[in-house]
């Protein structure tokens, strides 16, 4: 997926390139600049004394000496200061000039900090925003892979409205089922028995099943072996394909394909298997996501996930949580990453 949002220390991370962010002097002088500096090495300190000084907003590359990585990306973030003094075009300009130096020289595969969140005071709810709407709009036009790097659960709120939604929503229509963020499977076994659809004769060939003794309970009359035989062929009945389920979705919004899978955060190389490989079925993420660029309804996307063998349920809170965004068209995916991180639930891209 073209933006991961992930949990690690960055000068393990083994891509192209990472970003750390420093000063103007370059001199590492804490948080993940120190980091990066100790990891690095003596060399690195050398080396960035010939480039100093780096302007507020901009970038520079460096070799990335003993760290995993080919290269450092440099860029000089601004200090927080309530908002009104341009933080917000330096921060933009900040992960745009990164990704710019990575572009030319052929990096594939990069990891950015939350810059200017740690000691220069930018809020991080704000910094994630703005890095995720920036490296977004940059993925549309350019094939790369994109590790956001955050720390903690702070980091990761975009929105307390879909929160308290979201709790409001799992109150008023699982209170029952739910505690703590876990099924509750207390529930009798007459109450099974009233909620599942009414079977017959499971037991042996002699009317015995469970039901069929059960008081009060009124079974449909016995039909073993009385039932018409079906030839396997008249038995299966194949839906469409996931894929051209998809292609007649994404016609009839009227967008291009590459809109439809930049959007839903799906790379290149999965959406040429997708549209290839006649074998190839995407893992339910996948296409939940598509279901989400796509806009869909909370029905149409089931009919959709039904295609590949998936199902929305009531009986996971994952589920639970894309029910509600669906139903509330929120359409933003990593604003659903951040409710499914929120919970404690495997979000659609991280490896939280």
């Amino acid at each position: 997926m073209p933006l991961q949002i992930i949990r690690q220390d960055i000068t393990k991370m083994q891509v192209d390139a990472i970003v750390n962010t420093t000063n103007e002097e370059m001199i590492g002088y804490s948080g993940v600049d120190l980091a990066v500096h100790t990891a690095a090495g003596p060399e690195l300190d050398e080396f960035c004394r010939e480039l100093t000084p780096l302007s507020l907003g901009k970038a520079k590359i460096t070799p990335a000496f003993n760290l995993p990585c080919k290269y450092i990306i440099h860029t000089s973030g601004p200090v927080w200061e309530g908002g009104n003094s341009g933080e917000t075009e330096l921060l933009i300009s900040c992960y745009n000039e990164c990704l710019k130096l990575a572009k030319e020289n052929k990096c594939e595969t990069v990891a950015f900090p939350l810059i200017s969140s740690g000691t220069y005071g930018y809020p991080k709810d704000k910094v994630l925003k703005i890095a995720i709407n920036t490296i977004s709009t940059f993925l549309f036009d350019n094939e790369m892979t994109v590790y956001l790097l955050v720390y903690d659960e702070k980091s990761y709120e975009l929105s307390e409205k879909l929160f308290s939604g979201i709790e409001s929503y799992i109150d008023d229509n699982y209170a029952e089922r739910y505690s703590g963020g876990f099924f509750n499977a207390s529930f009798s076994r007459e109450k099974r028995f009233d909620t599942e659809i009414q079977y017959n004769c499971a037991m042996s060939d002699e009317c015995m099943s469970a039901p069929c003794i059960e008081e009060n309970y009124a079974p449909a009359p016995c039909t073993v072996g009385n039932a018409p035989k079906q030839s396997l062929e008249d038995f299966i009945k194949i839906d469409e394909s996931f894929a051209l389920k998809l292609i007649k979705l994404i016609d009839a919004k009227g967008i291009s394909d590459v809109e439809c899978y930049k959007k839903a955060n799906v790379s290149k190389q999965t959406w040429h298997k997708l549209m290839t490989d006649k074998h190839y079925k995407p893992n339910k993420k996948t296409a939940i996501s598509f279901a989400v660029a796509l806009e869909l309804s909370l029905d149409e996307t089931q009919n959709l996930l039904s295609s590949v063998g998936f199902i929305l349920s009531d009986s996971s809170l994952f589920d639970v949580i894309i029910k509600y965004c669906l139903e509330n068209e929120i359409y933003d995916v990593f604003e659903i990453d951040s409710a499914l991180f929120k919970y404690d639930q495997e979000t659609l891209f991280s490896t939280i």
